[in-house]
Protein backbone atom coordinates (compact mmCIF):
# COMPACT_ATOMS: atom_id res chain seq x y z
CA UNK A 1 0.00 0.00 0.00
CA UNK A 2 1.26 3.49 -0.84
CA UNK A 3 0.33 6.60 1.07
CA UNK A 4 -1.09 9.67 -0.67
CA UNK A 5 1.98 11.63 0.37
CA UNK A 6 4.33 9.03 -1.09
CA UNK A 7 2.39 8.60 -4.32
CA UNK A 8 2.41 12.37 -4.92
CA UNK A 9 6.19 12.53 -4.99
CA UNK A 10 7.42 13.19 -8.51
CA UNK A 11 11.22 13.22 -8.47
CA UNK A 12 13.25 14.63 -11.31
CA UNK A 13 13.42 12.16 -14.22
CA UNK A 14 17.18 12.68 -14.35
CA UNK A 15 17.44 11.76 -10.66
CA UNK A 16 15.35 8.61 -11.21
CA UNK A 17 17.51 7.52 -14.12
CA UNK A 18 20.77 8.27 -12.27
CA UNK A 19 19.71 6.38 -9.14
CA UNK A 20 18.51 3.32 -11.02
CA UNK A 21 21.52 3.27 -13.38
CA UNK A 22 23.88 3.40 -10.41
CA UNK A 23 22.02 0.47 -8.85
CA UNK A 24 22.30 -1.44 -12.14
CA UNK A 25 26.07 -0.93 -12.29
CA UNK A 26 26.55 -2.02 -8.67
CA UNK A 27 24.40 -5.13 -9.08
CA UNK A 28 26.20 -6.08 -12.31
CA UNK A 29 29.52 -5.85 -10.47
CA UNK A 30 28.53 -8.91 -8.45
CA UNK A 31 28.91 -11.19 -11.48
CA UNK A 32 32.60 -10.35 -11.98
CA UNK A 33 33.46 -9.44 -8.38
CA UNK A 34 35.53 -12.54 -7.56
CA UNK A 35 36.90 -13.42 -11.00
CA UNK A 36 40.38 -12.10 -10.02
CA UNK A 37 40.26 -14.39 -6.96
CA UNK A 38 39.46 -17.62 -8.85
CA UNK A 39 43.07 -18.92 -8.99
CA UNK A 40 43.52 -18.25 -5.25
CA UNK A 41 40.07 -19.27 -3.99
CA UNK A 42 41.01 -22.90 -3.23
CA UNK A 43 43.82 -21.66 -0.96
CA UNK A 44 41.67 -18.98 0.68
CA UNK A 45 38.77 -21.37 1.32
CA UNK A 46 40.80 -24.51 2.06
CA UNK A 47 38.89 -26.36 -0.66
CA UNK A 48 39.47 -28.03 -4.01
CA UNK A 49 39.24 -25.97 -7.19
CA UNK A 50 35.99 -27.77 -8.11
CA UNK A 51 34.37 -26.98 -4.77
CA UNK A 52 35.65 -23.39 -4.73
CA UNK A 53 34.07 -22.75 -8.14
CA UNK A 54 30.66 -22.92 -6.44
CA UNK A 55 31.36 -19.36 -5.27
CA UNK A 56 30.89 -18.31 -8.91
CA UNK A 57 28.16 -20.80 -9.82
CA UNK A 58 25.99 -19.86 -6.82
CA UNK A 59 25.69 -16.24 -7.95
CA UNK A 60 24.81 -17.11 -11.55
CA UNK A 61 22.17 -19.67 -10.56
CA UNK A 62 20.64 -17.51 -7.81
CA UNK A 63 20.45 -14.53 -10.17
CA UNK A 64 18.75 -16.59 -12.88
CA UNK A 65 16.21 -18.04 -10.46
CA UNK A 66 15.29 -14.79 -8.73
CA UNK A 67 14.74 -12.48 -11.73
CA UNK A 68 11.27 -13.72 -12.79
CA UNK A 69 10.24 -14.19 -9.15
CA UNK A 70 11.30 -10.72 -8.03
CA UNK A 71 9.60 -9.28 -11.11
CA UNK A 72 6.30 -10.87 -10.17
CA UNK A 73 6.68 -9.78 -6.54
CA UNK A 74 7.36 -6.25 -7.78
CA UNK A 75 4.21 -6.24 -9.89
CA UNK A 76 2.19 -7.42 -6.87
CA UNK A 77 3.71 -5.71 -3.84
CA UNK A 78 5.54 -2.71 -5.25
CA UNK A 79 8.63 -2.53 -7.43
CA UNK A 80 10.43 -0.04 -5.17
CA UNK A 81 9.87 -2.24 -2.11
CA UNK A 82 11.18 -5.39 -3.82
CA UNK A 83 14.10 -3.44 -5.30
CA UNK A 84 15.17 -2.32 -1.83
CA UNK A 85 14.85 -5.87 -0.49
CA UNK A 86 16.98 -7.13 -3.41
CA UNK A 87 19.70 -4.61 -2.61
CA UNK A 88 19.59 -5.47 1.10
CA UNK A 89 20.02 -9.15 0.20
CA UNK A 90 23.18 -8.16 -1.66
CA UNK A 91 24.40 -6.22 1.39
CA UNK A 92 23.70 -9.20 3.65
CA UNK A 93 25.51 -11.57 1.31
CA UNK A 94 28.49 -9.24 1.09
CA UNK A 95 28.73 -9.02 4.89
CA UNK A 96 28.55 -12.82 5.20
CA UNK A 97 31.40 -13.17 2.68
CA UNK A 98 33.39 -10.37 4.28
CA UNK A 99 33.33 -12.11 7.66
CA UNK A 100 34.01 -15.65 6.48
CA UNK A 101 36.76 -17.99 5.31
CA UNK A 102 34.37 -20.95 5.11
CA UNK A 103 33.39 -22.35 1.69
CA UNK A 104 29.82 -22.98 2.84
CA UNK A 105 29.31 -19.43 4.11
CA UNK A 106 30.99 -17.91 1.04
CA UNK A 107 28.64 -19.86 -1.25
CA UNK A 108 25.63 -18.75 0.83
CA UNK A 109 26.84 -15.14 0.73
CA UNK A 110 27.46 -15.26 -3.00
CA UNK A 111 23.96 -16.69 -3.55
CA UNK A 112 22.51 -13.79 -1.55
CA UNK A 113 24.50 -11.39 -3.74
CA UNK A 114 22.99 -13.10 -6.78
CA UNK A 115 19.48 -12.37 -5.48
CA UNK A 116 20.13 -8.71 -6.30
CA UNK A 117 20.15 -9.44 -10.05
CA UNK A 118 16.40 -8.89 -10.08
CA UNK A 119 17.14 -5.20 -9.52
CA UNK A 120 17.87 -4.54 -13.21
CA UNK A 121 14.50 -5.68 -14.68
CA UNK A 122 12.77 -4.03 -11.70
CA UNK A 123 14.60 -0.79 -12.48
CA UNK A 124 13.53 -0.94 -16.12
CA UNK A 125 9.92 -1.44 -15.05
CA UNK A 126 10.10 1.44 -12.56
CA UNK A 127 11.30 3.68 -15.39
CA UNK A 128 8.25 2.73 -17.43
CA UNK A 129 5.98 3.61 -14.51
CA UNK A 130 7.66 6.82 -13.35
CA UNK A 131 8.98 8.62 -16.42
CA UNK A 132 7.14 10.62 -19.10
CA UNK A 133 6.67 8.49 -22.25
CA UNK A 134 9.21 10.48 -24.30
CA UNK A 135 11.95 9.70 -21.77
CA UNK A 136 11.22 6.00 -21.30
CA UNK A 137 13.20 4.82 -24.35
CA UNK A 138 16.47 6.63 -23.55
CA UNK A 139 16.17 5.70 -19.87
CA UNK A 140 15.71 2.00 -20.62
CA UNK A 141 18.69 2.13 -22.99
CA UNK A 142 20.81 3.62 -20.19
CA UNK A 143 19.62 1.06 -17.64
CA UNK A 144 20.24 -1.81 -20.03
CA UNK A 145 23.78 -0.58 -20.68
CA UNK A 146 24.60 -0.85 -16.98
CA UNK A 147 24.70 -4.64 -17.35
CA UNK A 148 27.74 -4.31 -19.57
CA UNK A 149 29.30 -1.37 -17.73
CA UNK A 150 29.23 -3.16 -14.38
CA UNK A 151 30.75 -6.30 -15.83
CA UNK A 152 33.42 -4.36 -17.75
CA UNK A 153 34.66 -2.29 -14.83
CA UNK A 154 34.24 -5.09 -12.30
CA UNK A 155 37.29 -7.09 -13.33
CA UNK A 156 39.93 -4.32 -13.18
CA UNK A 157 38.39 -2.83 -10.03
CA UNK A 158 38.27 -6.20 -8.28
CA UNK A 159 41.79 -7.07 -9.44
CA UNK A 160 43.15 -3.76 -8.12
CA UNK A 161 41.51 -4.22 -4.72
CA UNK A 162 42.58 -7.87 -4.50
CA UNK A 163 46.20 -7.01 -5.32
CA UNK A 164 46.43 -4.12 -2.86
CA UNK A 165 44.32 -5.26 0.11
CA UNK A 166 42.97 -8.32 1.88
CA UNK A 167 40.59 -10.27 -0.38
CA UNK A 168 37.71 -9.73 2.07
CA UNK A 169 37.88 -6.03 1.21
CA UNK A 170 36.09 -6.82 -2.08
CA UNK A 171 33.00 -7.82 -0.15
CA UNK A 172 33.11 -4.86 2.24
CA UNK A 173 33.24 -2.50 -0.75
CA UNK A 174 30.29 -4.39 -2.26
CA UNK A 175 28.35 -4.10 1.02
CA UNK A 176 28.98 -0.35 1.19
CA UNK A 177 27.90 0.19 -2.43
CA UNK A 178 24.77 -1.89 -1.92
CA UNK A 179 23.83 0.07 1.19
CA UNK A 180 24.28 3.35 -0.67
CA UNK A 181 22.01 2.04 -3.44
CA UNK A 182 19.28 0.95 -1.01
CA UNK A 183 19.34 4.34 0.76
CA UNK A 184 19.31 6.16 -2.59
CA UNK A 185 16.28 4.21 -3.81
CA UNK A 186 14.48 4.80 -0.52
CA UNK A 187 15.09 8.54 -0.67
CA UNK A 188 14.61 9.20 -4.38
CA UNK A 189 11.92 6.88 -5.69
CA UNK A 190 8.22 6.83 -4.82
CA UNK A 191 6.32 3.56 -4.90
CA UNK A 192 4.58 3.04 -8.23
CA UNK A 193 0.77 2.91 -8.17
CA UNK A 194 0.87 0.35 -11.01
CA UNK A 195 0.38 -3.04 -9.39
CA UNK A 196 -1.33 -6.39 -9.85
CA UNK A 197 -3.19 -7.40 -6.70
CA UNK A 198 -3.49 -11.12 -6.08
CA UNK A 199 -2.04 -14.12 -4.32
CA UNK A 200 1.62 -14.93 -4.84
CA UNK A 201 2.11 -18.25 -6.63
CA UNK A 202 4.40 -19.94 -4.13
CA UNK A 203 4.06 -23.36 -5.74
CA UNK A 204 4.94 -21.88 -9.13
CA UNK A 205 7.95 -20.07 -7.66
CA UNK A 206 9.21 -23.24 -5.99
CA UNK A 207 8.70 -25.28 -9.16
CA UNK A 208 10.52 -22.73 -11.30
CA UNK A 209 13.39 -22.57 -8.81
CA UNK A 210 13.80 -26.36 -8.73
CA UNK A 211 13.58 -26.63 -12.52
CA UNK A 212 16.10 -23.86 -13.14
CA UNK A 213 18.57 -25.11 -10.56
CA UNK A 214 18.35 -28.61 -12.06
CA UNK A 215 19.01 -27.07 -15.50
CA UNK A 216 21.68 -24.47 -14.76
CA UNK A 217 23.84 -26.41 -12.29
CA UNK A 218 24.75 -29.18 -14.77
CA UNK A 219 25.13 -26.57 -17.55
CA UNK A 220 27.77 -24.76 -15.49
CA UNK A 221 29.34 -27.83 -13.85
CA UNK A 222 28.95 -30.46 -16.57
CA UNK A 223 32.48 -30.07 -17.89
CA UNK A 224 33.82 -30.90 -14.42
CA UNK A 225 31.41 -33.72 -13.64
CA UNK A 226 31.44 -35.20 -17.15
CA UNK A 227 28.62 -34.63 -19.62
CA UNK A 228 27.78 -38.31 -19.63
CA UNK A 229 27.87 -38.75 -15.84
CA UNK A 230 24.79 -40.00 -14.01
CA UNK A 231 24.60 -36.78 -11.98
CA UNK A 232 24.64 -34.51 -15.04
CA UNK A 233 22.11 -36.55 -17.01
CA UNK A 234 19.92 -37.02 -13.94
CA UNK A 235 19.74 -33.29 -13.26
CA UNK A 236 18.97 -32.48 -16.90
CA UNK A 237 16.18 -35.08 -16.89
CA UNK A 238 14.85 -33.65 -13.62
CA UNK A 239 14.78 -30.14 -15.10
CA UNK A 240 12.82 -31.30 -18.14
CA UNK A 241 10.20 -33.10 -16.05
CA UNK A 242 9.87 -30.34 -13.44
CA UNK A 243 9.64 -27.50 -15.99
CA UNK A 244 7.03 -29.38 -18.04
CA UNK A 245 4.91 -29.96 -14.95
CA UNK A 246 5.49 -26.34 -13.93
CA UNK A 247 4.24 -25.16 -17.34
CA UNK A 248 1.06 -27.23 -17.06
CA UNK A 249 0.47 -25.86 -13.56
CA UNK A 250 1.03 -22.26 -14.70
CA UNK A 251 -1.57 -22.64 -17.45
CA UNK A 252 -4.16 -23.99 -15.03
CA UNK A 253 -3.70 -21.74 -11.99
CA UNK A 254 -5.02 -18.27 -11.29
CA UNK A 255 -2.45 -15.60 -10.38
CA UNK A 256 0.28 -17.64 -12.08
CA UNK A 257 3.88 -16.60 -11.49
CA UNK A 258 4.45 -16.30 -15.25
CA UNK A 259 1.61 -15.76 -17.72
CA UNK A 260 2.69 -18.32 -20.29
CA UNK A 261 -0.04 -17.26 -22.70
CA UNK A 262 1.43 -13.76 -22.83
CA UNK A 263 4.95 -15.23 -22.99
CA UNK A 264 3.90 -17.35 -25.98
CA UNK A 265 2.95 -14.31 -28.05
CA UNK A 266 5.30 -14.28 -31.06
CA UNK A 267 6.73 -10.88 -30.17
CA UNK A 268 7.59 -11.96 -26.61
CA UNK A 269 8.66 -15.50 -27.47
CA UNK A 270 10.97 -14.53 -30.33
CA UNK A 271 12.49 -11.68 -28.32
CA UNK A 272 13.23 -14.08 -25.47
CA UNK A 273 14.77 -16.67 -27.80
CA UNK A 274 16.89 -13.95 -29.39
CA UNK A 275 17.91 -12.87 -25.88
CA UNK A 276 19.34 -16.33 -25.17
CA UNK A 277 21.66 -15.97 -28.16
CA UNK A 278 22.65 -12.42 -27.15
CA UNK A 279 23.48 -13.65 -23.64
CA UNK A 280 25.58 -16.44 -25.16
CA UNK A 281 27.56 -14.01 -27.32
CA UNK A 282 27.99 -11.50 -24.47
CA UNK A 283 29.55 -13.92 -21.98
CA UNK A 284 31.80 -15.34 -24.66
CA UNK A 285 33.63 -12.01 -24.91
CA UNK A 286 34.54 -11.97 -21.20
CA UNK A 287 35.51 -15.62 -21.14
CA UNK A 288 37.57 -15.73 -24.36
CA UNK A 289 39.28 -12.33 -24.44
CA UNK A 290 40.48 -12.43 -20.85
CA UNK A 291 42.26 -15.75 -21.50
CA UNK A 292 43.84 -14.48 -24.72
CA UNK A 293 45.12 -11.37 -22.99
CA UNK A 294 46.54 -13.25 -20.00
CA UNK A 295 48.03 -16.23 -21.85
CA UNK A 296 51.87 -16.30 -21.73
CA UNK A 297 53.69 -15.02 -24.81
CA UNK A 298 55.46 -18.39 -24.99
CA UNK A 299 52.24 -19.93 -26.34
CA UNK A 300 52.79 -18.06 -29.60
CA UNK A 301 49.50 -16.21 -29.33
CA UNK A 302 49.29 -15.03 -25.72
CA UNK A 303 49.65 -11.35 -24.89
CA UNK A 304 51.11 -11.81 -21.39
CA UNK A 305 48.93 -9.28 -19.59
CA UNK A 306 48.28 -9.26 -15.84
CA UNK A 307 44.73 -9.53 -14.54
CA UNK A 308 44.55 -5.78 -13.93
CA UNK A 309 45.93 -5.02 -17.40
CA UNK A 310 43.55 -7.48 -19.05
CA UNK A 311 40.60 -6.02 -17.17
CA UNK A 312 41.57 -2.50 -18.17
CA UNK A 313 41.81 -3.59 -21.79
CA UNK A 314 38.17 -4.74 -21.69
CA UNK A 315 36.89 -1.76 -19.69
CA UNK A 316 36.47 0.58 -22.73
CA UNK A 317 33.80 -1.80 -24.01
CA UNK A 318 31.58 -0.95 -21.05
CA UNK A 319 32.04 2.76 -21.71
CA UNK A 320 31.07 2.20 -25.35
CA UNK A 321 27.85 0.52 -24.22
CA UNK A 322 26.95 3.47 -22.04
CA UNK A 323 27.91 6.03 -24.70
CA UNK A 324 25.74 4.27 -27.30
CA UNK A 325 22.61 4.09 -25.13
CA UNK A 326 21.16 7.38 -26.48
CA UNK A 327 21.97 6.27 -30.04
CA UNK A 328 20.12 3.03 -29.42
CA UNK A 329 17.11 4.92 -28.08
CA UNK A 330 17.01 7.21 -31.13
CA UNK A 331 17.33 4.28 -33.52
CA UNK A 332 14.46 2.47 -31.77
CA UNK A 333 12.31 5.62 -31.85
CA UNK A 334 12.86 6.05 -35.60
CA UNK A 335 13.04 2.47 -36.86
CA UNK A 336 11.58 0.44 -34.02
CA UNK A 337 13.28 -1.78 -31.44
CA UNK A 338 13.17 -4.76 -33.77
CA UNK A 339 15.56 -3.03 -36.20
CA UNK A 340 17.75 -2.02 -33.25
CA UNK A 341 17.94 -5.62 -32.02
CA UNK A 342 18.83 -6.95 -35.48
CA UNK A 343 21.44 -4.22 -35.93
CA UNK A 344 22.93 -4.96 -32.51
CA UNK A 345 23.18 -8.69 -33.21
CA UNK A 346 24.88 -8.08 -36.56
CA UNK A 347 27.36 -5.64 -34.97
CA UNK A 348 28.19 -8.29 -32.33
CA UNK A 349 28.84 -10.81 -35.11
CA UNK A 350 31.06 -8.25 -36.87
CA UNK A 351 33.04 -7.74 -33.66
CA UNK A 352 33.78 -11.45 -33.41
CA UNK A 353 34.82 -11.45 -37.07
CA UNK A 354 37.30 -8.71 -36.17
CA UNK A 355 38.60 -10.90 -33.32
CA UNK A 356 38.86 -13.88 -35.65
CA UNK A 357 41.08 -11.90 -38.04
CA UNK A 358 42.88 -9.54 -35.63
CA UNK A 359 44.06 -11.06 -32.35
CA UNK A 360 47.83 -10.62 -32.23
CA UNK A 361 48.06 -7.40 -30.22
CA UNK A 362 46.35 -5.84 -27.23
CA UNK A 363 44.91 -2.99 -29.29
CA UNK A 364 43.29 -5.48 -31.66
CA UNK A 365 41.51 -7.22 -28.77
CA UNK A 366 40.41 -3.82 -27.44
CA UNK A 367 39.02 -2.94 -30.89
CA UNK A 368 37.11 -6.21 -31.18
CA UNK A 369 35.69 -5.89 -27.65
CA UNK A 370 34.54 -2.33 -28.36
CA UNK A 371 32.73 -3.39 -31.54
CA UNK A 372 31.05 -6.29 -29.70
CA UNK A 373 30.12 -3.99 -26.82
CA UNK A 374 28.58 -1.51 -29.26
CA UNK A 375 26.35 -4.30 -30.57
CA UNK A 376 25.48 -5.38 -27.04
CA UNK A 377 24.51 -1.83 -26.15
CA UNK A 378 22.08 -1.72 -29.08
CA UNK A 379 20.64 -5.17 -28.38
CA UNK A 380 20.28 -4.73 -24.61
CA UNK A 381 18.29 -1.53 -25.06
CA UNK A 382 16.00 -3.07 -27.69
CA UNK A 383 14.99 -6.24 -25.82
CA UNK A 384 13.08 -4.65 -22.90
CA UNK A 385 11.46 -2.18 -25.31
CA UNK A 386 10.13 -5.08 -27.38
CA UNK A 387 8.91 -6.91 -24.29
CA UNK A 388 7.18 -3.89 -22.76
CA UNK A 389 5.47 -3.13 -26.06
CA UNK A 390 3.81 -6.55 -25.98
CA UNK A 391 2.68 -7.04 -22.38
CA UNK A 392 0.15 -5.24 -20.16
CA UNK A 393 1.68 -2.57 -17.91
CA UNK A 394 0.64 -4.59 -14.85
CA UNK A 395 2.99 -7.42 -15.92
CA UNK A 396 5.99 -5.31 -16.89
CA UNK A 397 8.37 -6.37 -14.11
CA UNK A 398 7.55 -10.08 -14.40
CA UNK A 399 7.99 -10.00 -18.19
CA UNK A 400 11.32 -8.16 -17.92
CA UNK A 401 12.41 -10.64 -15.26
CA UNK A 402 11.66 -13.53 -17.60
CA UNK A 403 13.62 -11.82 -20.36
CA UNK A 404 16.58 -11.41 -17.99
CA UNK A 405 16.27 -15.12 -17.19
CA UNK A 406 16.60 -15.92 -20.89
CA UNK A 407 19.84 -13.94 -21.06
CA UNK A 408 21.07 -15.76 -17.95
CA UNK A 409 20.41 -19.11 -19.61
CA UNK A 410 22.41 -17.86 -22.58
CA UNK A 411 25.37 -16.81 -20.44
CA UNK A 412 25.38 -20.10 -18.53
CA UNK A 413 25.24 -22.08 -21.76
CA UNK A 414 28.04 -19.93 -23.18
CA UNK A 415 30.27 -20.67 -20.19
CA UNK A 416 29.66 -24.40 -20.60
CA UNK A 417 30.16 -24.59 -24.38
CA UNK A 418 33.23 -22.34 -24.53
CA UNK A 419 34.85 -24.07 -21.56
CA UNK A 420 34.41 -27.46 -23.24
CA UNK A 421 35.95 -26.21 -26.49
CA UNK A 422 38.92 -24.56 -24.78
CA UNK A 423 39.50 -27.58 -22.53
CA UNK A 424 39.34 -30.12 -25.36
CA UNK A 425 41.98 -28.47 -27.60
CA UNK A 426 45.08 -27.78 -25.52
CA UNK A 427 48.84 -27.46 -25.76
CA UNK A 428 51.42 -28.22 -23.08
CA UNK A 429 53.50 -25.34 -21.74
CA UNK A 430 55.69 -26.79 -19.04
CA UNK A 431 53.40 -28.42 -16.47
CA UNK A 432 50.36 -26.39 -17.61
CA UNK A 433 47.84 -27.28 -20.35
CA UNK A 434 46.62 -24.19 -22.21
CA UNK A 435 44.08 -23.80 -25.05
CA UNK A 436 45.46 -23.69 -28.58
CA UNK A 437 44.83 -20.80 -30.94
CA UNK A 438 42.64 -23.12 -33.01
CA UNK A 439 40.39 -23.54 -29.97
CA UNK A 440 40.00 -19.78 -29.65
CA UNK A 441 39.14 -19.49 -33.34
CA UNK A 442 36.42 -22.11 -32.95
CA UNK A 443 34.93 -20.18 -30.03
CA UNK A 444 34.89 -17.01 -32.15
CA UNK A 445 33.03 -18.88 -34.88
CA UNK A 446 30.52 -20.25 -32.36
CA UNK A 447 29.90 -16.73 -31.02
CA UNK A 448 29.43 -15.43 -34.57
CA UNK A 449 26.84 -18.17 -35.10
CA UNK A 450 25.02 -17.22 -31.88
CA UNK A 451 24.85 -13.55 -32.87
CA UNK A 452 23.67 -14.44 -36.37
CA UNK A 453 20.98 -16.72 -34.87
CA UNK A 454 19.83 -13.84 -32.69
CA UNK A 455 19.49 -11.56 -35.74
CA UNK A 456 17.58 -14.28 -37.63
CA UNK A 457 15.15 -14.83 -34.75
CA UNK A 458 14.65 -11.08 -34.38
CA UNK A 459 13.86 -10.79 -38.08
CA UNK A 460 10.67 -12.82 -37.50
CA UNK A 461 9.41 -10.66 -34.60
CA UNK A 462 6.02 -9.21 -35.63
CA UNK A 463 6.14 -5.48 -36.22
CA UNK A 464 2.43 -4.81 -35.73
CA UNK A 465 1.12 -3.05 -32.67
CA UNK A 466 0.87 -5.83 -30.10
CA UNK A 467 -1.61 -6.16 -27.31
CA UNK A 468 -0.42 -4.25 -24.33
CA UNK A 469 1.62 -1.80 -26.41
CA UNK A 470 -0.87 0.97 -25.77
CA UNK A 471 -0.23 0.64 -22.09
CA UNK A 472 3.27 2.00 -22.52
CA UNK A 473 1.86 5.31 -23.61
CA UNK A 474 -1.33 5.60 -21.60
CA UNK A 475 -1.87 8.79 -19.66
CA UNK A 476 -1.82 6.81 -16.42
CA UNK A 477 1.93 6.39 -16.82
CA UNK A 478 2.61 10.11 -16.70
CA UNK A 479 3.50 11.78 -13.39
CA UNK A 480 0.60 14.21 -13.62
CA UNK A 481 -1.93 11.45 -14.12
CA UNK A 482 -0.44 9.44 -11.29
CA UNK A 483 -1.00 12.33 -8.90
CA UNK A 484 -4.66 12.33 -9.84
CA UNK A 485 -5.00 8.56 -9.80
CA UNK A 486 -6.56 6.84 -6.78
CA UNK A 487 -4.16 4.93 -4.60
CA UNK A 488 -4.92 1.30 -3.88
Amino acid sequence: MSSNKESSRTPSPRLVITALAFCGIVVSLMQTLIIPLIPELPKFLHASATDASWAVTATLVAGAVVTPISGRLGDMFGKRRILILSLLAMVAGSVVCGLSDSLTLIVIGRALQGLAMGAIPLGISIMRDELPPRQVGPAIATMSATMGVGGAIGIPLSAFIAQNANWHMLFWVAAALGLVCAILVGLVLPESPVSTPGRFDGVGAAGLAVGLVALLVPVTKGSEWGWGSALTIGLFATSVVVLLLWGVYQLRTRNALVDLRVSARPRVLLTNLSSIMIGFAMYGMSLIFIQLLMAPAATGYGLGQSMVQAGLALAPGGLVMMALSPVSARLSARRGPKVTLITGALVIAAGYVVALVLNGAVWEIILASMVISAGLGLAFAAMPALIMGAVPITETAAANGLNSLMRAIGTSSSAAVISVVLASMTMQLGPVALPTMAAFRITFIIAIGAAAASALLAAFIPVGRAAGEHSAQTPSTTPAARQAAPVA
